[in-house]
């Protein structure tokens, strides 16, 4: 169907078409929750009680054969690392995309300006086609022959994508949108779209280069925080808080700049656009963010063939630089949903020609609420990943008191620990999930 097609349909017809494409964004972030905190719980459930029990009250190696929760410490790090942070960058795409498109509907005149509907979805291609020839380019043109070039390869996968997808973006903006058209009475042109996503794509990259440099053992920041484990755990806990405090600081400058830039030049529809731009090259930021945990399993394969030391220490090395460009798609997937949060914000607005005012006592009321409820999600997970635990390291030490299987005569029952991870990451997801979904409805 070509970009005239859609003009026949008429204005009302285009406001009701994106209305039903929008429960496609609702469907894909309730799943994310689910397969974020849910893989979260599973992950951090046989981590840590892999961790407490095995190597520190029997003293074995990480990822021995000998310890029953090393296989479901390995599956946790797909489950959650790297099916958990898909599912949730899916998400803001999906409901960005979405949010795009029921503002760009509200705004179509009889003028045949339906093109625009198709330039969310063009970003879209784009992006995939620009993250295949950074990938390209990656692995043809930057061989890495030493451990000190993992981490700046990676990085230099997100520069290289941000550059290529410039171009691209502004390609978009000239095919899908036409010369002119109007929102809320002023006239813009593709320029104003292109700019809205230039200014979210490179702000994306700013926040991952922020949280590159505050994560990464090669700068300053955690260096010294190194230096503060010298003199005891208080002192490397008071030094980490601080250190987690101060790296938000650029990141919402950022968020904001963005956020006023995008609004000043297409009010929500920039917002959505912004998002979208920070979003283009999701295929790198996904690659990126699952280097880490790929390295971390490949690890443990090492040490449960008990291959040599060299091969762990080679794996460690991956591991290291694979968590410090993890926290980069981490930061791509927090800051882009501050962008669909207000996007969709908007649309709803937009949608359904409502002002809404802080000054009413309801708003207010609910504002309040809002912010606690991050808190109470996040108290009900903590408590559900402490709970799994506890079950994880009984059934390690039960297994583990058995000397047959500490000598290595005898194997572990692996599949006790696994069931214990994914029963809990199934039965405490009852009551976040209720939360959530009780506060969309």
């Amino acid at each position: 169907m070509g970009i005239v097609d859609l003009q026949p349909l008429g204005k009302g017809k285009y406001s009701l078409m994106m209305e039903a494409i929008a429960g496609y964004g609702l469907g894909g972030s309730t799943v994310a929750l689910f397969a974020r905190v849910g893989g979260g719980i599973y992950t951090k459930a046989a981590d840590v009680g892999a961790d407490l029990c095995g190597k520190m009250e029997f003293d074995l190696p990480e990822d021995s054969p000998k310890n029953p929760a090393t296989i479901a410490d390995n599956v946790g790090d797909n489950v959650g690392d790297i099916a958990g942070m898909g599912a949730d960058l899916f998400g803001s795409f999906a409901e960005s995309t979405c949010a795009a498109l029921v503002i760009s509907a509200s705004f179509i005149s009889d003028k045949g300006d339906g093109g625009c509907l198709y330039y969310p979805l063009i970003i879209s291609a784009l992006g995939i086609i620009g993250s295949f020839f950074t990938s390209f380019a990656a692995t043809n043109f930057m061989a890495v022959d030493q451990n000190e070039k993992i981490e700046s390869t990676l990085k230099w996968q997100l520069i290289i994508s941000t550059v290529l997808l410039t171009p691209l973006l502004y390609v978009a903006a000239k095919i899908s949108l036409p010369d002119t058209f109007t929102i809320d009475s002023q006239e813009k042109t593709a320029f104003h779209a292109f700019g809205c996503t230039l200014v979210g794509l490179w702000g994306g990259l700013i926040i991952g280069a922020q949280t590159e440099y505050m994560t990464s053992f090669s700068y300053s920041p955690v260096l010294n925080l190194v230096k503060s484990c010298k003199t005891g755990a208080a002192t490397n806990i008071i030094s980490g808080l601080a250190l987690g405090y101060k790296s938000t600081i650029i990141p919402v400058f950022v968020l904001a700049i963005i956020i006023f830039v995008c609004f000043k030049l297409m009010t929500y529809l920039g917002v959505a656009l912004g998002a979208l731009g920070m979003l283009s090259n999701l295929a790198i930021s996904l690659a990126i963010d699952a280097y880490g945990p790929i390295s971390d399993n490949a690890g443990g394969i090492a040490e449960m063939s008990e291959l040599g030391e060299h091969v762990r220490q080679r794996t460690d090395a991956l591991d290291a630089a694979g968590n410090t460009t993890a926290a980069i798609g981490k930061g791509f997937a927090i800051g882009s949903a501050a962008l669909v949060s207000l996007s969709l914000y908007g649309a709803y607005c937009t949608r359904v020609q409502l002002a809404v005012s802080i000054q009413d006592k309801m708003v207010f009321a609910c504002l309040l609420i809002g912010a606690m409820l991050p808190y109470w999600f996040a108290a009900m997970t903590m408590q559900s990943v402490g709970t799994a635990a506890m079950d994880m390291v009984n059934e390690v030490r039960r297994q583990l008191q058995d000397v047959d299987i500490r000598e290595g005569r005898k194997d572990p029952d692996y599949r006790a620990c696994i069931r214990i991870s994914t029963t809990a990451s199934l039965r405490e997801m009852i009551g976040p999930g209720c939360l959530v979904i009780s506060n969309k409805q």
